[in-house]
Order: C-alpha cells, then structure tokens, then sequence
C-alpha cells in the first residue's frame, strides 16, 4: 500500500526536502563564516597598506598627514581652543629635527671591530682615533667595545656613558657607523671568519693605509684591541687632526642622565662663588701601579706592593719610590697639594673640589688639604645619595661626571699628568684657554723637601713656586716633537694645537 501525494503537496514536500538538506543553523554558519573571510582578508590588507606607509612615511607621510583637513570647522577649531583645559590637549606644534649632515657616500672596504683598553679618557682618546682611521681607510666602524676587565671592572657599555644616537649621526658625513654588525656578516665572526690584532703604537695613517687595509680586504672583518696611544701625535695631515678634535669636542657627547647631573653639581658650585677643581690622583690603584709610597706607614707601603704584583700586566714591579719621586714621576701628595695651592695665593675660601676616588689614606692623608682649604668639596657632598645611585660601581660614568665639572672650573690642577689631566687639559685649551696649572712636580718635590727640612723660608718658597709656573697655566704652546721617540712627545689630546683658534699665537713652551 502506497503513499499517495496531492499535487498542490508537492511544492510543501520539495521545500521541506530542502531544509532536510540545509537546516537553517547551517546556513547561517555558512554566511557568518563568507563574512568573517571577508573581513579577516580585509584588515589584513589595511595592515599591509599601513606597514608600508610606516615605512616611508619619514620622508613624506609627515608631510601628507599634516596636509590632511581637521575635523572641526576652523571657527569650531577656535570654539574648543578656549574651553578649559584645551591649552593641555592642544596638540604641539611639531619640532623640526636638527639638519643631518649629507651620508659620504663610498666603496666600503669592510669592517671595523675596536676593542678599547684602560679607564674612561684612554678609551675616549682611543674612539677618536679610531674613528679617525675608519674614515681613511672606506671601511665602517662598528661601536667601540668598552674596557670591562681593567682595574676598575666597569660593564658599561658605549651607550650607557656616551650619547650613541648623536655619535652616529653627528659623523655620518665622515663614516658609516653602526651599532652591530649586519646578521650575515656576525655569523662569520662566529665562526672566527675574522682577524684580529693589537695595532703598532704610535704610527701615522700610512701604517694602516700600507699595513692594516690590506688585511681588511683580504678578511673583511678586522677586530683591533688594545686602542690606546695607536695614532702618531704629529707629522698627520692638518685634515686627519681635525677630524680627530672633531670626534672628541662635538660628537663624543655623554648621556642625557650624566650631561645634566653634571651641570647639577656645577650649578651648586656656582651658587657658593668661583671653584677650583684638584684631580688628586691619589687614589689606591695610581699608587700601586707608580710604587710612589711617600707618606704612607710601612703597612700601607706592603699592601700597595702586594697589588702591584696581583696584576700581571703592571710590567714594573721593583720600584724605588724615593728616586721616583726626585725624577717626578709620582702624584703629588695631599700634604704637597696643600703646600702648592698655598704658594700659588689660591684664597683659602675657594672652593676645592676633588674630581678623584677614594683618597688612600682616608681623613688623615686629607687632613693637611682640608685644613689649609675648609671648603673642600666632592659629588658625594653636593649630590643626595639617590642622585648617585645608578652611577655606583660604574667608575667610568662617574668619572664622566668628575670631566663635565672639570671642563666649567674657574682653575684645573691636575697632581699626575694620567690620561684624564691630559684631555681635560687640552679640552680647556679647545674651550678658550681656560687657566689650567701645569704642575712642574720634579721642581715642586724638591722645593717641598727644602721647605720642610727649614733650608728655604716660606715667601721664598711661594716665590719660586709661582715663578715656576707662571707660563705653566694653559696657555697657547707648541707640542714637543721628537720624532725618534713619539712616545715621549707631547700628546695630541693634552695640545690639538691644529684646532685651537689662536694658532698664530703659539709660542715653544
């Protein structure tokens, strides 16, 4: 027995047949799911568009969003600029970025890796240099890498102590720098694909045009260690000097934080009248390395030699410290600091601020200074315990700090003629020669010692003393040249007499 169905039935059966095969939830799953691709596909391209926007929008997306029409009407625009509170959420207008010197453009020979050595001018000094050869040699320059296993362990890196960005930028004239390596070209220095050496001390720019270019273009990726002291002082091209006073007095600039704590603690100094600023390297390490023990108990004397042997690379380890002395090859103590800031008339009312570390020997080896000069100052004593926190165990940025104070005082008197006397010496010379006391310290120890043991009166002392360096303040002179012995030369960075601006002026010191 079969079904039979009407005829008007059949239109209801088709469409219900229909819906046993696309239930209604079905279908609209379908559709949601069409609309979800279309909209996922389109905000997918949007983004597209936007990333590349972004990507060339330094050069004219400013330009065309800033010609965009506003939203408001412009008397709209002026109705809501005088609501309250609309100065704060007007938007600023837009600062216009400091000109970039054209890039210089050149074949590029390689690259350049530097390993820097020593405390925070020796490395200053050794960057100029560097930069100096890169720019002549077509090859570009990777950062500098900072000392961090000297004496003093500091992990600072280039950035925490230097103003990277403006590095860069500021010499991108000269050369191409970069903050690391392309990722092809690191994956050879992994796998030692690479040379490395320690450049010939003192040599002039035919050394590494003749000597090292060559092995930058056989390997394409030369690392330098040891940086220091690596480019002749004289006989470089006036161009070569320039450049190198150029890196040292506008692109080595150091960071936003020590830049203004530094002139923090000038400020307070300013507050209170003019200063002087005493680099008294009188601090334990300098002590050791010299073997200059004048003053010290024999206990101290032991300690300080038993440092100087538990550092291998301190080649001098027998010193006589009495000889040393006579020649002038030690600091001058705290007691004889004393006795010469006296003989030079300094009022006892000035400010002394000691740009060093810690005084070996402590209060008593002070005692004299402080005595003779109540107002002896240091960071420490100007600044809050909080403004100095994250420059701790960071001897370099506080060294940063001990420069930018240096460089503003109304008098510099360095005790030992060490790395930072001299490149604050010549960046006082830069700056307008500023009064800088050259101390003749083989002449003052003598004195000193006839003073004390009663064969020479006070004002004969003092008058000598002034004497004695009264074309030793700064003054403009001639760097010493001796060709045959560069390293006993007058140093570049303490004299860049082919950058200074009363170079007719200079006269053999």
């Amino acid at each position: 027995m079969g079904w039979k169905v009407a005829p008007g039935d059949k239109a209801a059966a088709a469409a219900a047949g229909e819906k046993l095969r696309f239930p209604p939830s079905a279908a609209a799953a379908r559709s949601r799911m069409k609309l979800w691709v279309v909209r996922a596909t389109t905000t997918v391209l949007l983004w597209t568009c936007v990333v590349q926007l972004t990507a060339v929008g330094d050069t004219w997306g400013p330009r065309v969003l800033k010609g965009w029409p506003s939203c408001l009407t412009a008397p709209e625009e002026e109705a809501a600029a005088a609501l309250p509170g609309a100065a704060a959420a007007r938007p600023q207008p837009v600062v216009e970025k400091a000109a970039l010197p054209p890039k210089r453009i050149y074949r590029n020979n390689g690259y350049l890796m530097v390993s820097c050595n020593g405390g925070l001018n020796q490395m200053r000094a050794a960057i100029c240099d560097m930069v100096v050869i890169a720019r002549y040699l077509n090859v570009t320059l990777v950062v500098p890498e900072l000392d961090k296993t000297s004496f003093w362990n500091d992990p600072s890196e280039f950035q925490d102590i230097f103003d990277i960005e403006h590095f860069i930028t500021s010499l991108r004239g000269e050369v191409r720098i970069l903050r690391e390596l392309p990722p092809r070209v690191k994956r050879r220095v992994e796998l030692g694909m690479f040379h490395s050496m320690p450049p010939i001390s003192w040599s002039d720019i035919s050394y590494y045009q003749n000597q090292i270019l060559p092995l930058i273009r056989k390997y394409k990726i030369l690392h330098l260690n040891r940086t220091d002291a690596r480019l002749a002082n004289n006989g470089l091209p006036i161009e070569i000097q320039k450049l190198r006073c150029r890196v040292n007095y506008a692109s080595l600039r150091f960071t936003p934080q020590i830049e203004e704590l530094g002139k923090r603690v000038i400020r307070i100094l300013r507050q209170n009248g003019p200063f002087l600023v005493l680099h008294l390297r009188y601090e334990m390490d300098m002590l050791a390395f010299s073997g200059c023990t004048q003053g010290c108990s024999n206990e101290e004397a032991e300690e300080l030699t038993r440092m100087r042997y538990a550092y291998p690379w301190w080649k001098e380890k027998v010193i006589d410290s009495d000889l040393k002395r006579k020649d002038g090859l030690c600091p001058l103590t705290p007691e004889e600091t004393a006795l010469v800031l006296r003989a030079l008339d300094i009022d006892r009312s000035m400010q002394i601020y000691i740009a060093a570390g810690e005084i070996y020997g402590g209060k008593r080896r002070m005692a004299a200074l402080t005595s003779a000069y109540p107002n002896v100052v240091r960071k420490e004593t100007l600044l809050e315990p909080s403004d100095l926190m994250f420059f701790q165990n960071h001897s370099s940025q506080m060294a940063a700090l001990d420069y930018l104070v240096s460089l503003e005082s109304d008098i510099f008197v360095p005790t030992y003629d060490g790395n930072m006397a001299k490149v604050v010496e010549g960046h006082r010379r830069f700056m307008g020669f500023k009064k800088t006391v050259l101390l003749d310290r083989k002449l003052i120890v003598e004195l000193v010692d006839r003073y004390t043991n009663g064969s020479l009166q006070w004002d004969e002392f003092s008058s000598l003393i002034k004497a004695a360096h009264a074309k030793r303040m700064g003054s403009a002179s001639k760097r010493t040249v001796i060709s045959d012995r560069p390293k006993e030369e007058d140093y570049f960075y303490a004299n860049p007499q082919e950058c200074l601006q009363d170079r007719d002026l200079l006269q053999t010191s």
